[in-house]
């Protein structure tokens, strides 16, 4: 029993250390490099926590990190396709990404990531992949070209002091729309909240729900969208502005929703109330919901593109991003509040203790294959883009 023990430890010294070598290398490639993280840069939380990811990355690894705050992630997609077709295959100007869904779904089908990478970094064994959807991206299977970062649900902000009772399905919000005009809202597609909310009604009051997890070129998309436009078109006229206008985002709905404009503002954070909260954005009353058929949810990842020069410095950085220390940060409401992706359990009761007021996840549903987002807002831009 001793020898079978012995040997067993041996065994684990062994593989820890053909792990921590390779890893060692690549933290001594990646000092003194720059990293050009391109991620949204429409929130000061995330913005603040990036910049406090950066002061770690300098100090501790010799690595310069900078933000290159975008407003739409496609656009950096849009640009790595164009310099892998002008030849540009070292040397690119993306280094690393925040991005999931049909971005990925593009990248991955061009052939512009780096990777399979994830099983190289030393906290991807942490990553609680029994009970969240972080191996697979709106369906499309993940193959170590992206690591996950956090978890969103599409929730819905209310004020409880002035509605004690708020709608709870797509159906309900309807008819709470007629008989409240003016006071519901979504922003415009294809901005990602609004075309968020579209796919969560759609779940809702698809007859075929199983063909949204099909490309959508394989299902008769006008028999399936059908109920989304009949319902559309009935809260229009009775939606905020009556449709003529539409909020830009969510952080505009916040405001908008402390201002009394509205009565429901969308969020894919769903610790989003009581941080807004904590930081005067919204009042005390405010508390979040999900529909009774469960929250949209997806995880969001870190990518590297396959002709960047700062491949190890990009991997040392989505390493750190996804450490005890960094999630346990993003977790805290304080400062941002974005669900963790690493398995609590798997962690020491030190690095536990880092995390504090977690709650859980509320009931999800699954994102559809990403085509369905793309047919969605063409059809949207379609009908209603005057």
């Amino acid at each position: 029993m001793i020898k079978r023990l012995m040997f067993c430890l041996t065994l684990l010294l062994t593989f820890s250390s053909a792990h921590a070598e390779p890893w060692q290398e690549t933290l001594n490639k990646a000092k003194g490099k720059t990293v050009y993280f391109n991620a949204w840069g429409g929130s000061k939380e995330i913005n603040d926590y990036i910049r406090w990811a950066g002061a770690n990355m300098k100090k501790r690894y010799g690595i310069q990190l900078i933000h290159v705050k975008v407003t739409d992630i496609s656009d950096m997609v849009s640009r790595i396709l164009a310099e892998k077709i002008s030849g540009t295959h070292d040397g690119g100007s993306v280094d690393l990404m925040w991005i999931n869904g049909e971005n990925f779904k593009t990248m991955k089908e061009a052939g512009l990531l780096y990777g399979p990478f994830t099983s190289a970094l030393p906290h991807d064994r942490l990553v609680n992949r029994g009970n969240l959807p972080v191996d697979a991206d709106f369906t499309v299977p993940v193959d170590g070209l992206e690591a996950p970062w956090g978890i969103g649900q599409l929730n819905f902000i209310y004020d409880a002091d002035r509605i004690p009772a708020p709608p709870k399905s797509a159906k309900a919000l309807l008819a709470y729309a007629m008989k409240n005009p003016g006071r519901i809202a979504y922003p415009r597609p294809p901005q990602f909240h609004g075309s968020s909310f579209l796919k969560q009604v759609l779940i809702e009051l698809a007859e075929d729900k199983a063909a949204l997890y099909k490309p959508a070129s394989e299902a008769d998309v006008a028999r399936i969208t059908a109920p989304l436009w009949r319902w559309l078109d009935a809260l229009h006229p009775v939606a905020w502005r009556k449709a003529g206008a539409f909020p830009t985002g969510s952080s505009h709905m916040v405001q908008l929703l402390d201002d009394g404009e509205i009565d429901l503002a969308i969020s894919f954070n769903p610790q989003d109330a009581p941080a807004k909260i904590k930081k005067g954005l919204l009042p005390k009353g405010a508390r979040s919901l999900v529909f009774d058929i469960g929250a949209l949810t997806n995880s969001h990842f870190l990518a590297i593109p396959y002709n960047t020069d700062a491949k190890e410095a990009a991997q040392v950085v989505i390493n750190f991003l996804m450490s005890p220390e960094a999630q346990a940060r993003k977790a805290d409401t304080n400062i941002w509040g974005d669900p963790t992706v690493l398995n609590i359990a798997k962690l020491t009761p030190d690095q536990q203790a880092l995390f504090t007021n977690i709650p859980d996840l509320q009931p999800g549903v699954a994102e559809p294959h990403p085509s369905w987002m793309t047919a969605i807002e063409k059809e949207w831009e379609k009908r209603y883009g005057y």
